[in-house]
């Protein structure tokens, strides 16, 4: 059955966009996103004359926030300096994430000191800005970049992306126009959204904002951008930015063959990101199918020498419109810059995707359940 075209997407002809012929169900199951061949390291995402290349595995910092252990600082640094002379160069933060941009600003500044300007030109800083619904005049949003800039040590952001949390607040327009303007004026390099719906990006880009992409959160259980997103990031040209991708860790031979149906039975669900995914699941179809999502990624990963997450996170990035993935990182507490580089390198076949997707189909659709993407943080 062909796809349709959403009848919103239309009005985007009046900015120069063309209609896109309908698109079939592809008959290879899992279609390779255009951005590339598995091996692959980086992508361009773009919007007219707004560019920005980052690595396809993006270092998440999410962890720095409190609830996955203490960060010591030196340490946090040190690990960051690992992860970007093994190639894995961009990474991203938030203005809430604890002491994220602050652990950046002194990560960069290391990389200025200690390293070749060839690594130094590779490295990328990527920020979230979530505001408060307040008035967005053009002094609220320049004093609340100034403040990201400032910690991270930068004349301009890499990317700046864009939260907002309620639509009936048309505000999120303002605000992004007045980004903008700091774009223009070089103190933002790129302006980016994350946990926007296809409705709203739509509007975003119909008032003329470059946006580059939306970070949006993507897995093999939660498939929702695949849907109405995808499209119109693939009529526009914007680029999906994944979080969630190995979610929180439960994507891992770790929770392989547990019932967490037992108290005290498996692992422990002792991380905030453990226990958002562990909802997810729930929604999406409980753990005893979760158990044979594992199972097959576990065979799969197995075929390959791989493990399960790098599996995982290979899949997502070969979706259509997935510019990069991110992988959370506990800086100074744990690693897996192996298991992310092997990424690159891994290329799953016809077989491989045909068995995930056969489970994953079993499972329900989220979009039905929660809504669009980014609307798990707007529901009543």
């Amino acid at each position: 059955m062909a796809a349709s075209i959403h009848p919103l997407f239309y009005n985007l002809n009046t900015m120069g966009y063309t209609k896109p012929k309908p698109r079939p169900e592809p008959r290879r199951l899992g279609v390779r996103c255009e951005v590339g061949v598995a091996e692959k390291r980086s992508v361009t995402v773009k919007n007219g004359n707004d560019s920005l290349e980052i690595c396809r595995v993006l270092n998440g910092m999410w962890q720095t926030s409190g609830g996955w252990g203490r960060i010591d600082r030196d340490d946090a640094v040190e690990a960051m300096l690992r992860y970007a002379d093994a190639g894995l160069s961009t990474f991203d933060m938030a203005d809430h994430y604890g002491p994220a941009e602050d652990l950046y600003g002194i990560f960069i500044n290391r990389v200025r000191r200690e390293r070749p300007p060839e690594l130094l030109e590779n490295i990328r800083g990527l920020t979230k800005w979530v505001p408060p619904p307040v008035k967005m005049t053009s002094k609220y949003v320049r004093d609340c970049i100034n403040v990201s800039r400032k910690r991270m040590d930068v004349p301009a952001l890499d990317m700046l992306q864009f939260h907002w949390w309620d639509y009936s607040n048309s505000g999120y327009l303002d605000a992004l126009k007045h980004l903008t303007d700091l774009k223009e004026e070089g103190k933002i390099k790129t302006v980016a959204l994350t946990n926007f719906d296809t409705e709203r990006l739509q509007i975003i880009l119909e008032n003329e904002i470059p946006v580059v992409s939306n970070q949006v959160q993507h897995s093999l259980v939660d498939m929702r951008p695949q849907q109405k997103m995808a499209e119109l990031c693939q009529l526009t040209g914007v680029k999906l930015i994944t979080y969630g991708t190995v979610m929180g860790g439960l994507l891992s031979e770790k929770f392989l063959d547990t019932n967490l149906n037992i108290p005290f039975a498996g692992p422990p669900l002792n991380t905030p990101s453990l226990q958002k995914y562990k909802r997810m699941v729930d929604a999406w179809g409980g753990w005893s199918l979760f158990q044979t999502l594992l199972q097959t990624l576990k065979k799969v990963s197995s075929k390959h020498g791989v493990s399960i997450a790098t599996v995982a996170v290979r899949y997502i990035l070969d979706q259509p419109g997935v510019a990069g993935s991110m992988v959370g990182v506990r800086l100074g507490l744990s690693e897996h810059i192996k298991e992310s580089n092997a990424v690159f390198s891994l290329v799953l076949d016809d077989e491989d995707v045909s068995s995930i997707r056969e489970v994953t189909m079993k499972g329900k659709d989220l979009m039905r359940v929660i809504g669009d993407c980014g609307d798990e943080y707007r529901r009543a």
